[in-house]
């Protein structure tokens, strides 16, 4: 089987579909990878072959920060991969709606890799969960109104889809777009609100945890600058903000002329304002697990990637929950006892909030317990990814002679060019090797 893994290129959404990728060639499949060129080395580095987005006219597609207004690009770009590679099938991200649109016009599965924790609307059950800022079906109704947006950009509306849900105007969950012909999530049922029933075709598989391996003189400086002042380490990993106000006050506040010590990755964040003197080492590194594993305390807004790397290495965490799947997971790990709630703005005594965590020996004991389940989940998580992509292979297709497929795409101005015949000529090549 021809697969082409399309996710996003930020690392929390590329590096478990390489995890993915990469049991699937072993397994025999061709597989190649399609994303920003700076997620080149990454793919490089899992052994799978590589494609910039750039030549195939996504450009700026495939960012997570840009999800929402960059679905055109990326479904331009996606069609076009996945014609010149063969694909039989794609593995994209959540949010990735250009990937889903292009999975309908070329006619194969998709599989979506999603996040710790299901996001959208339940098939059943949970009525009585605390909204989080807003309901599920609110989240649902609204990316699914993006997705109908994205498909109408691309000249595709008016046109039957694949999913009877994809005008953007239900929350349903048995026939969301969202989903794809899979969604794989990568956190434990646990995670999920107690008695809610996850929608059809959606499966817990594991972390698919992978990232590029530490460059040991990276790593060497790391360990230098943190032995200057000796402290207990407390890792702290910043995602979006949406719109919530900076955390630099709180982390100055709680870092200067305190117990701890912090290594603050930035992840998708700009404008870092560390104090002068505060107890901050500021770092941008596309690996996250030895960061951890010098720290006793993870602090974060509650997205995947530091939370499942975290956990995995037994660390409770502090959360700040602010948009998108953060307000959601952050009272996951609350219910689990795995995680503290600190507040986003300073308070008196912020240090002693963070000893307060420090020292809980509960908090550890169920991070820990937590953190082993989930280790043995993730001990299997590429099979069962894996198992999943191939059984949605083997699914019956659906016929394009139901459904009114382009077989063009929208040009300058509206008009539409051919995807095929003489449009080809002047496309790269999918670079294989």
């Amino acid at each position: 089987m021809n697969i082409l893994l399309c996710p996003l290129s930020d690392g929390g959404y590329l590096y478990p579909a390489l995890a993915a990728g990469r049991e699937l060639r072993r397994r025999g499949h061709r597989v190649s990878v399609l994303g920003r060129a700076t997620a080149a080395p990454h793919a490089a580095e899992a052994g799978l072959p590589f494609a910039a987005a750039e030549e195939f006219g996504g450009e700026r597609a495939f960012s997570a920060a840009r999800w929402g207004v960059t679905g055109l690009g990326q479904y331009r770009a996606t069609v076009r991969a996945a014609r010149q590679a063969g694909a039989d099938l794609l593995v994209t991200s959540v949010l990735c709606n250009g990937a889903l649109l292009a999975a309908e016009v070329l006619d194969v599965p998709v599989v979506v890799l999603g996040l710790s924790i299901h996001l959208w609307t339940y098939r059943c059950g949970g009525a009585d969960e605390p909204q989080y800022g807003r309901t599920r079906e609110n989240r649902t109704r609204e990316t699914l109104a993006l997705y109908a947006a994205t498909r109408e950009e691309a000249g595709l509306a008016g046109r039957p889809s694949r999913w009877p849900a994809a005008g953007g105007r239900g929350t349903a969950p048995d026939d969301t777009p969202l989903l794809g012909d899979a969604l794989l999530l990568r956190g434990l049922p646990e995670l999920e609100y107690p008695g809610a029933e996850l929608p059809p075709g959606a499966r817990h598989v594991g972390p698919l945890a992978w990232e590029p391996a530490a460059d040991p003189a990276e790593l060497a400086a790391v360990d230098a600058a943190l032995a200057r002042t000796g402290k207990p380490v407390v890792y702290v990993h910043l995602g979006r903000f949406f719109g919530g106000g900076t955390p630099w006050p709180r982390l100055n506040a709680t870092f200067t002329g305190g117990r701890y010590q912090a290594v603050v990755e930035q992840g998708r964040t700009g404008d870092p304002r560390p104090g002068p003197d505060a107890d901050i080492l500021l770092v941008r590194k596309p690996w996250l697990g030895p960061l951890v594993e010098r720290a006793g305390l993870v602090l974060t807004a509650g997205t995947s990637a530091p939370v499942l790397g975290a956990l995995l290495r037994g660390r409770p965490l502090g959360v700040t929950p602010n948009g998108s799947e953060q307000p959601v997971l952050g009272a996951a790990l609350l219910r689990a006892g795995a995680a503290v709630r600190l507040p986003r703005t300073p308070r008196p005594d912020p240090a002693g909030l963070l000893d307060a965590a420090w020292r809980d020996e509960r908090l550890r004991a169920r991070a820990r317990g937590l953190g082993h389940r989930l280790a043995e989940a993730e001990a299997g998580s590429a099979r069962r990814a894996a198992d999943l992509v191939e059984r949605t292979a083997q699914q019956p297709a659906t016929s394009r002679e139901n459904h009114g497929y382009p077989t063009s795409r929208p040009g300058p101005r509206g008009r539409h060019e051919p995807l095929g015949g003489s449009a080809a000529v002047d496309r790269p090549a999918l670079r294989l090797s």
